[in-house]
């Protein structure tokens, strides 16, 4: 098993920066996310730490080797792609025990290792069949016993997950997880779904623009975004956005908005009187904004009244999406709520879990 560092990687096609600076370091078994838009730079980070691209800049190591210079095969690790790309003439067998068999790994070691890794991930029965003969997540599997019984350091994962159908990925994904905890092993995973990387990863990486953002574990980055983008990305629905200004009324502090006025908590004025006049990004999470008569006991409410402009039904919950002034927003409410579709409604903000953020630069969370 081994530990991977980006040592302040860069890389560059042309004028266009891919990934910039990125300095990581992955410990031992972690089951690290790389998370961001699609074009961030996420799979050409995981692409030269397998070596299908050359660094511009810096270095990646395997445990404590530099491995810029190192070919693929002698990395001594293993991919699985979006794309299955299993050969369709060979049965599931000889699929997974093909690198093997390049590799002049002896039989009887090539036949213990695929059919251990056909027990761990459930698909024993399938090793005479083609990959025509399979399902999605058949063939998906069989992707990830090829790389199984590589037996690699390092496993890398580039969005698995996409060609699955909704239910299917959700079952998938848990069995992924279950993967790392049996094999643990290191795991690398690249996906643009902040919610597999919120139920995948012990640690995030977000990354925008080839830059990352932050990098923590998916508990804090969700409590304590670091700007308003990875506050905007993690979490489902995304964290509402409004433009405000940070003002004084009657004694308390308040985050003042075009359409509505709401006070800061005791505990957080230290924290913002400097802001005093200054404009700021106010935060709140879907989660946090009520139907008054269902609020959650100690929630420290601010009401607002907002117009109703949709109402979807998930079951458990209702999204509501409002409207104050020019602002969109969204909360989750509780399914018993009488909210109509183009009504004016009542709702609070749980102000124990606002956020502020800078307007300018990086808009970095205050």
């Amino acid at each position: 098993m081994a530990s991977v560092t980006f040592d302040h990687v860069t890389k560059k096609f042309g004028d266009v920066v891919a990934v910039n600076n990125l300095d990581i370091k992955i410990e031992d078994k972690e089951f690290l996310v790389l998370v961001g838009p699609s074009g961030c730079g996420k799979t050409t980070a995981l692409r030269l730490l397998a070596g299908l691209e050359e660094i511009t800049e810096g270095n990646i190591l395997i445990g404590d080797r530099v491995v810029n210079e190192v070919a693929p095969k002698d990395r001594d690790i293993a991919m699985v792609f979006q794309s299955y790309a299993l050969y369709p003439h060979m049965t599931v067998y000889d699929n997974m025990a093909f690198g093997l068999k390049l590799r002049k790994t002896p039989k009887e070691d090539i036949k213990r290792r695929v059919h251990d890794a056909a027990e761990i991930l459930g698909i024993e029965d399938l090793l005479d069949r083609r990959p025509r003969q399979l399902s999605g997540g058949q063939r998906q599997r069989v992707a990830v016993g090829r790389a199984i019984v590589r037996e690699p350091k390092v496993f890398l994962l580039d969005e698995p997950l996409s060609n699955l159908d909704a239910k299917l990925r959700v079952q998938t994904r848990a069995e992924i997880n279950k993967l790392h905890h049996r094999l643990a092993t290191t795991f690398i995973y690249v996906t643009h779904d902040q919610v597999e990387a919120m139920t995948m990863a012990t640690r995030i990486v977000v990354i925008k623009d080839g830059i990352l953002q932050q990098l923590d574990t998916p508990q804090n980055l969700y409590d304590h975004p670091s700007n308003v983008f990875v506050a905007g990305f993690i979490g489902s629905p995304s964290m509402n956005f409004f433009d405000a200004k940070v003002d004084k009324s009657n004694g308390k502090f308040v985050v003042n908005a075009d359409h509505f006025q709401v006070s800061i908590p005791d505990e957080r004025t230290s924290t913002y009187a400097p802001l005093e006049g200054k404009s700021v990004v106010f935060g709140i999470r879907p989660e946090d904004v009520h139907d008054p008569a269902f609020s959650p006991p100690g929630i420290l409410a601010a009401e607002v009244e907002a117009n109703v402009d949709v109402t979807e039904l998930m079951g458990n919950e209702i999204f509501v999406h409002l409207t104050l002034g020019q602002s969109a927003f969204t909360g989750r409410i509780d399914p018993r709520t009488s909210f109509k579709t183009g009504e004016k409604a009542q709702v609070v903000f749980n102000m124990h879990n606002m956020h502020l953020f800078e307007t300018e630069g990086d808009q970095k969370a205050i």
